[in-house]
């Protein structure tokens, strides 16, 4: 199925404005829908299109890109191969996981400044930076990322067409749901298991069944995983990767390395850790120094916390030791009986909205009056001078006693503070405990 996007208004606010003065990059991890967007896109917004797949393509395509000084020969040979006509001003030429061929990347500056069709190139950031090393890079590139489908991005493949429209409605009135809310976060649960990614979605859609749907992340995991191998052929990454979850289970105030490798040797993992998050398989919180305005100038660049940046991943990697009849936490997610101790899964969520909503992720831990126990916000965000601390609950349970320390300490600071839980809309003093779905309209 084509599913609608979000980015799909930014594609064409970018034909519109730039009218050919730049190609437009698609970033994203593998899997998350590049390429159907784009010959979407293609299709309903141009007179005609050439999509060609560096994944799969002919020997005759690759010499094309060898002597690109003769663009009439080019574009000619192009429709040729294609049996397809380009229209002046109407037609664009997609180049589809152009990692596998730099030299089209490259031959991006020429054809821009040619001017006479569109380009959108789609790829895989790991392979991009791998195989760029020895061309010149074209500045007259601009690039989006597609992210794993958003909540409501689930909701309107799910029919509902209305999405968040109406929550917004009480998110902007600081007023409950109420009977509504039940639903809304049924559904939650449900995209929390399915997860984002496109071929999940289509799974669940076509077969209704979570076992399926099961098999399909496991095997985006698995090519996830050999990613990995090839950023770091040790295996580091891959089993960084794989020990999110373990990590986030513990607590800690920061991802432990030697933890996850099981061994001293630390070397290159700066650069390791640099690519995983280019990848955009992960997402990273940085710890901040600083809890001010402009998070990112006090950020500690070897204290961070990884998340996988769809949660219906998360938990397939989560329990990946499990078969699916054994996985009892799709049963417990999907009917509202998570246990307390499995509430990482819901930072992870939350990590994910904030991220999708264009919010790098930060966080804070401050020591308590006990001894070596420390107070830790989940997350910070800013919003125009001010920042706002969020704590996360996986229940109703409103203590919030990190936000209320936070609160005392840096009272000057903070515009609003928020506790992300499970129960419906609600003011607790200065606190507002918004309701998890509400967090990407922070």
């Amino acid at each position: 199925m084509i599913f609608k996007r979000k980015l799909y208004d930014d594609m064409l606010r970018w034909k519109q404005e730039r009218n050919g003065a730049t190609a437009l990059l698609i970033e994203g991890a593998r899997r998350v829908g590049k390429s159907t967007l784009v010959e979407s896109f293609a299709k309903s917004e141009y007179k005609s299109y050439i999509l060609i797949d560096f994944s799969h393509k002919s020997k005759d395509i690759d010499h094309l890109f060898e002597d690109m000084f003769n663009l009439n020969n080019f574009f000619l040979s192009l429709q040729t191969l294609f049996n397809v006509t380009l229209y002046k001003r109407n037609s664009v030429i997609i180049f589809d996981e152009v990692q596998n061929q730099p030299l089209a990347r490259q031959a991006i500056k020429h054809l821009v400044k040619d001017g006479r069709y569109d380009y959108i190139e789609t790829g895989s950031l790991i392979s991009i930076k791998r195989n760029v090393q020895n061309i010149l890079i074209p500045s007259e590139e601009q690039s989006l990322t597609l992210h794993p489908m958003d909540f409501e991005e689930f909701l309107w493949a799910m029919g509902k067409e209305n999405g968040l429209n109406f929550v917004r409605i009480f998110y902007e009135q600081k007023k409950p749901l109420g009977v509504s809310h039940r639903t809304i976060m049924h559904d939650l649960r449900l995209y929390m298991l399915v997860g984002g990614m496109p071929q999940s979605v289509d799974t669940y859609l076509e077969y209704n069944n979570m076992q399926k749907v099961d098999a399909i992340k496991r095997d985006i995991l698995k090519l996830y995983d050999t990613d990995f191998r090839k950023i770091d052929p040790s295996g580091r990454a891959s089993m960084m990767f794989k020990n999110i979850p373990a990590q986030l289970n513990t607590n800690a105030s920061r991802y432990m390395i030697e933890t996850a490798i099981k061994e001293r040797r630390t070397d290159n993992i700066d650069t390791i850790v640099s690519e995983m998050r280019e990848s955009k398989v992960v997402n990273l919180a940085f710890h901040t120094t600083d809890p001010n305005v402009g998070l990112g100038m006090h950020r500690l660049m070897d204290a961070y916390k990884m998340f996988i940046a769809d949660t219906g991943l998360f938990i397939a990697l989560a329990f990946w030791d499990k078969k699916y009849t054994d996985n009892i936490i799709y049963q417990k997610l999907l009917f509202d009986k998570l246990e307390a101790n499995l509430g990482y899964i819901y930072e992870n969520l939350v990590a994910q909205m904030l991220y999708a909503a264009g919010n790098e992720l930060y966080y804070y831990t401050f020591p308590t009056n006990k001894g070596n126990t420390n107070y830790e916000v989940d997350f910070l965000i800013s919003k125009g001078n001010k920042i706002c601390p969020i704590e996360v609950k996986s229940s109703g349970y409103k203590s919030h006693k990190s936000l209320d320390a936070f609160s005392e300490k840096y009272h000057s600071r903070i515009g609003e503070k928020f506790l992300v839980y499970t129960k419906d809309y609600v003011k607790d003093g200065d606190t507002t405990c918004l309701p998890v779905y509400m967090t990407g309209l922070m």
